[in-house]
């Protein structure tokens, strides 16, 4: 009997050894890095062409850069910035958990990024093609940038639309939220596997483009040769 139990324990975990690799072969990386100076992985230092899976944490040091492809779609983080990437349930749309610093997107309307920040999730308006980003100025204050096409933030079942050309300044404001928003014990039961967004109001100020804008368009620029023809 001792021998016959050992022979099946031996089965048991050569079977398991076996199916490592290809369990680890069915999580089909998001997309894959076009550009990439000072930035990391997790600790793990990127290169040019490294894949990205869901689940990583992007992150560049001062000076750095890291540029993303997903698809016809890309994300950028300029420097001291950094993001954890997920795949969104329709499973043709990136959401990156911006942590600090500036991360933008371009979309081509088919494959989506959305951005989520403290004041809600940004993406394009109506799956269109659209280009913005948010720099993370604050605790609870974020600059969201409109360089081309209309970006919408959803926050607390509410949308505003931020229209191309322009740039704002929200603040989350937690004083609304000081009461208890549901009986206590109470769970949410959603099942989200999303950050749960903080609750409060939301202020919004105008914010001149200037320069900013400028460096949005040198990115624009660059993200639209590179995820297209080339002009003729």
């Amino acid at each position: 009997m001792s021998v016959l139990s050992r022979s099946c324990l031996i089965a048991i975990l050569m079977t398991g050894l076996l199916n490592i690799p290809a369990f680890a072969a069915n999580e089909a990386p998001l997309g894959l890095v076009t550009q990439a100076q000072n930035a990391q992985i997790g600790t793990t230092k990127v290169d040019v062409g490294t894949s990205i899976f869901p689940g990583d944490t992007l992150a560049t040091d001062v000076g750095g850069t890291l540029r993303l492809k997903f698809g016809a779609s890309q994300l950028y983080l300029l420097s001291a910035s950094s993001a954890s990437l997920a795949q969104t349930a329709t499973a043709n749309a990136v959401h990156a958990l911006v942590s600090r610093g500036t991360v933008g997107f371009s979309s081509n309307g088919k494959d989506q990024v959305e951005l989520e920040i403290p004041q809600g999730i940004l993406h394009a308006a109506n799956g269109e093609p659209a280009y913005g980003q948010v720099t993370i100025t604050g605790p609870l204050e974020v600059v969201i940038s409109a360089y081309k096409g209309t970006l919408v933030l959803d926050y607390n079942g509410e949308s505003r639309e931020i229209p191309a050309g322009k740039s704002y300044r929200v603040t989350l404001d937690l004083e609304a939220a000081a009461q208890p928003q549901t009986p206590a014990g109470a769970g949410s039961g959603s099942g989200s596997t999303k950050r749960a967004l903080n609750t409060g109001s939301l202020a919004w100020s105008i914010v001149a483009v200037g320069a900013a804008g400028g460096v949005g368009y040198v990115i624009w620029d660059i993200l639209s040769e590179s995820s297209s023809a080339p002009n003729n």
